[in-house]
């Protein structure tokens, strides 16, 4: 029993951790422009963690065409960024700070 205790929580501690490594870090940044035909945002950014990206001004592609409704050049936002398909991809994205 005592063994099958230390298994479960260990097998918790696993999962736990695995949770912790996906989590996409939330970056700032200021829309320079939407293309919203090409489902594309440039964004000025601060260091993107997860990508190994210093901060920069560069183009992604959006997940969702439709989040690109929700702002324009000049916003401040937060967004989040990973790798999708291969391509550096904005996967959510909000007016912000």
């Amino acid at each position: 029993m005592r063994k099958m205790s230390l298994i479960v929580a260990m097998m918790s501690g696993l999962a736990a951790g695995s949770a912790l490594a996906q989590t996409t870090p939330t970056v700032a940044g200021k829309v320079e422009k939407v293309d919203a035909a090409a489902g594309k945002i440039t964004i000025d950014h601060q260091a993107i963690p997860n990508l190994g990206m210093d901060p920069m001004t560069m183009v992604f592609k959006a997940q969702d065409p439709a989040m690109l409704k929700t702002v324009k050049a000049g916003d401040k936002v937060q967004f989040t960024a990973d790798r999708v398909n291969g391509q550096i991809t904005v996967t959510s994205i909000k007016k912000g700070k």
